[in-house]
């Protein structure tokens, strides 16, 4: 799926802004046929719960309508018009002037409609019903349930099986654009890169609609020379004396697809892509033949009000707090990110590990770390209780449609903390590797986010992964405030996992403490920022002794909200920096480390 640009063929309408908003009680049906009975207004990208201040809406577990207003130029009428969602959470129902367009399900990932046939002239009305419940059958999973009140009305709640807040609404961008009916559909690039020679034979694949007598590709560098040109649907062409797409040294280059038609050009797209080799080998994660390192981050799209919604200048702001601590790369925990900022990743260097909205798969959602000691088969009903597979097979359908072009985007996570230790979990996840596999154009290494219980002897699905990815927080769930023991039990783990697969790289996806910003202990107890300290550098001492371990992205980012309980006081508290970005004791120390270690060639 193309994101919308504009071009010389093509106009983006942005219908980002005030919407008229209401939840729906289930007591009076709806009306789509008239305009929505409320007063109420929300902004467009974000997410509905912390805008009002309201706990009913703020907790509110069902559906809610969102509407608003809009106008096609008379210059557009002719043309091919389509309504792009870049998300709706987590299920939307999408009605024109009252007739239903389209529905989707699945809240992070884009979809759209053509919408000409549903339009009227002079002022249209676009209406969004939106349902944020999860269950046993959604990514990510909640644990749903009915009650009844006094007056027999349904009563609906969502325990999250996933330590996040469950923000929903259009988060994303709402968007129309327009194109000739014959037009581009989609584009795919694949650089097959010879590195001794200095040259990549960049494959192009393009799905058309309509009928052109011509495709057309012409590849430019940054500065906009043309660099080589071809034609046809499925064509290749060869860059010399490339420039590569490095890590914190990006560089793009942009194909050109023009559809022509009786000697015209009818629709042109432009898609920026990079040059670069990945390849898992020895033990080491290789990009363009060097060792890569990863150094950064698990991270959540979460600010204060706009919750899980698209704010650019928060992730402009987010990735130069990154550079500047010699940090390179973050995982997209645990749903894939808005394109926008893919798209910036692209621009900036950074690395990204892309995730599916996989979390919480998982019968119970705890650290039962006694698994740890039982031996043999182990079944905690997870499979059974879970019907997540087809959802989990259509997002990463749609998900790898969005981002396979994406340079920044060097490995896939098929899911983050699941019951992979438990009977049934190699019959669940085996195809879901097999279907990624088939579908990457380019091939990209694939992992699977494992959780404590997961070991190298409980763990069946290991040998799918191609990179052995460990969430694990010895002397935090486990030995709370004893490092000692953390660092022996971190160490003996690690070995194990680099005796079992020698050949596999090894890296963590989490690792962290919460820490209070502004709690100080002379003793080092949990919870300060001292104790915070100390538990990242008894792990990177360990993180050093193993030959390969390949990355290390901590827990978190920044403080970020959660549901309530008795373990989150205004969310969880493992942050680097603070929700709103302030830097706690140890990022100064996370900055002397990173900027020591290179991107490239690190652990050789």
């Amino acid at each position: 799926m193309l994101y919308p640009i504009d071009t010389a063929s093509r106009v983006v309408l942005d219908l980002s802004g005030l919407w008229k908003f209401t939840i729906d009680e289930e007591v009076n049906e709806i009306d789509v046929d008239q305009p929505l009975p409320t007063s109420e207004s929300v902004a467009v990208p974000a997410a509905f719960n912390d805008q009002a201040v309201s706990q009913k809406i703020r907790e509110h577990t069902g559906f809610v309508w969102y509407e608003r207003n809009f106008t096609i130029a008379r210059a557009l009428c002719d043309e091919r018009l389509v309504l792009r969602f870049g998300s709706a959470t987590h299920q939307a129902w999408v009605y024109i002037n009252g007739k239903l367009a389209t529905e989707h399900k699945g809240g992070f990932t884009p979809f759209e409609v053509e919408i000409n046939d549903f339009l009227v002239p002079g002022v249209n009305r676009l209406t969004v019903r939106l349902s944020n419940i999860l269950d046993h059958t959604t990514l990510p999973v909640g644990n749903y349930s009915e009650t009844k009140d006094k007056n027999g009305k349904i009563v609906r709640n969502v325990d999250e099986n996933f330590d996040f807040f469950n923000y929903a609404g259009l988060q994303r961008p709402v968007k129309i654009y327009s194109t000739p009916h014959n037009y581009i559909d989609d584009v795919v690039i694949v650089p097959d890169v010879d590195l001794q020679k200095g040259q990549a034979n960049v494959n192009v694949s393009i799905k058309t609609g309509g009928l052109f007598d011509e495709v057309r590709v012409t590849i430019k560098d940054e500065d906009g020379n043309e660099v080589a040109q071809a034609t046809g649907t499925q064509t290749s062409v060869m860059i010399n004396d490339i420039k590569l797409w490095q890590p914190l040294n990006a560089y793009l280059y942009t194909a050109k697809i023009e559809g022509i038609k009786n000697n015209k050009v009818e629709d042109v797209y432009e898609e920026a892509f990079g040059v670069r080799k990945i390849e898992v080998k020895n033990g080491k994660f290789l990009i363009n033949g060097q060792s890569f390192y990863f150094k950064g981050f698990g991270k959540h799209e979460d600010t204060f009000i706009r919750g899980r919604g698209l704010d650019e200048a928060y992730n402009v702001h987010d990735l130069n707090l990154m550079k500047d601590m010699g940090a390179n790369s973050f995982r997209t925990s645990h749903y894939p990110y808005s394109e926008e900022m893919m798209r910036l990743c692209d621009r900036e260097g950074i690395v990204v590990i892309d995730e599916t909205p996989a979390v919480g798969i998982m019968a119970a959602f705890n650290f039962d770390v006694s698994i740890l000691e039982k031996g043999g088969d182990f079944n905690d009903d997870t499979w059974e209780l879970m019907n997540t597979s087809e959802a989990h097979e259509q997002v990463i359908r749609e998900l790898i449609d969005r981002d396979k072009n994406h340079p920044s985007v060097v490995m896939w996570s098929i899911a983050n903390e699941a019951a992979t230790y438990s009977t049934g979990s190699r019959e669940y996840f085996e195809p879901l590797f097999n279907l990624a596999r088939e579908l990457d154009p380019q091939n990209r290494p694939l992992t699977n986010v494992t959780i404590m219980m997961a070991t190298p002897k409980t763990d069946k699905c290991d040998d799918l992964y191609d990179v052995i990815a460990l969430n694990r927080y010895y002397g935090w769930y486990v030995k709370n405030g004893d490092l000692e023991t953390a660092e022996e039990q971190t160490r003996q783990e690690l070995l194990e996992w680099q005796k079992k697969y020698p050949e596999k790289p090894i890296m963590y996806t989490e690792y962290g403490a919460d820490t209070v910003a502004g709690f100080h202990s002379a003793y080092g107890e949990p919870f300060s920022e001292e104790f915070q300290e100390e538990y990242y550098r008894m792990n990177h001492k360990v993180f050093d002794e193993i030959p390969n371990f390949v990355g290390e992205q901590l827990w978190n980012f920044a403080d970020f909200q959660t549901k309530f309980g008795i373990m989150r006081v205004q969310g969880n508290k493992k942050g680097v920096f603070t929700r709103a970005r302030e830097p706690k004791m140890v990022a100064r120390y996370l900055s002397e480390r990173w900027n020591g270690i290179p991107h490239l060639g690190y652990k050789k």
